[in-house]
């Protein structure tokens, strides 16, 4: 079975090369294709001779997610679904504003936190994106923005279908290709990851060290109105997410936003408003 070409580690990369005679050059070649010009077959890749693209299409595929409908709303927002190798579809958003222009990215197919105001938590979890899937929807949305208001994108945020610190390691991977020189080259300050509040990922994110910005989707500042909205909550309370969030802060300095959605008579009285304040 051929392996994804985006997700094999350099070191495999560079093995195969040596293995097959190739100069060590052209994996820099091989790799500006990848991650700086988006490519997403071995034909697109001109300047290798055509003997090694042969030879990596022999050995290699591309998993890639694709384009498959878009939806455009009046007030310029579109949505697009995006179709992956098994014909499984995620949902991409791409939202203008007079400065900005923000890609939301999906991380998993459907989620399994079950959230009672999400639509993605109805429909459990079918797997997780792998890091050349969410780098795909980044590229490719990057391109429609360009396309469609004349600018690049100014602002990513992990905000779509999937819970992303669920989905770690690929999430981070895909982040670095997303931020490298190498790659798109997005400054890490302009990414932000929304998750419902994993305390001991968000405490790893600190220890890794990471750049990009956090959105807790909160929701609720008490802990029982918090676990009706929330399951996740019933696992992880309040204090806890709290303390992670805090360290979180304390060592990257990243900026923290709090997600709160209003439901009438839950969560929208005086009281939830000063408990807020407090947390």
């Amino acid at each position: 079975m051929k392996k994804d070409i985006r997700e094999i580690s350099q070191e495999e990369l560079e093995q195969f090369f040596l293995e097959n005679n190739q100069q060590k050059f052209r994996i820099k070649q091989l790799n500006e294709w990848l991650w700086e010009k988006g490519a997403n077959s071995f034909d697109q890749m001109s300047s290798l001779s055509k003997d090694l693209r042969e030879l990596l299409n022999e050995k290699f595929e591309f998993k890639s997610a694709k384009i498959d409908q878009e939806f455009k709303s009046t007030d310029g927002t579109i949505k697009f679904s995006f179709k992956l190798f098994d014909d499984k579809l995620v949902e991409g958003v791409l939202i203008p504003s007079k400065k900005r222009v923000t890609a939301c990215i999906s991380s998993q197919i459907g989620c399994s936190l079950d959230c009672t105001f999400c639509a993605t938590g109805t429909m459990g979890l079918s797997r997780n994106l792998s890091s050349s899937e969410i780098f795909d929807q980044v590229f490719k949305l990057n391109e429609e923005s360009e396309k469609n208001y004349g600018r690049s994108l100014t602002n990513i945020v992990f905000m779509g279908m999937g819970e992303p610190l669920l989905n770690y390691n690929n999430l981070l991977k895909a982040i670095h290709h997303i931020t490298s020189e190498k790659g798109m080259g997005v400054s890490p300050r302009r990414i932000t990851v929304s998750t419902a509040g994993l305390s001991k990922q968000i405490i790893k994110l600190a220890d890794d060290e990471v750049r990009f910005n956090l959105a807790i989707s909160l929701h609720s500042a008490n802990n029982s109105k918090r676990n009706v909205l929330m399951p996740i909550n019933q696992k992880i309370n309040l204090t806890e997410l709290r303390n992670s969030v805090r360290y979180f802060y304390d060592k990257t300095g990243s900026r923290v936003t709090y997600e709160y959605i209003l439901f009438k008579d839950l969560n929208d009285n005086i009281e939830d408003a000063q408990k807020l304040a407090q947390f």
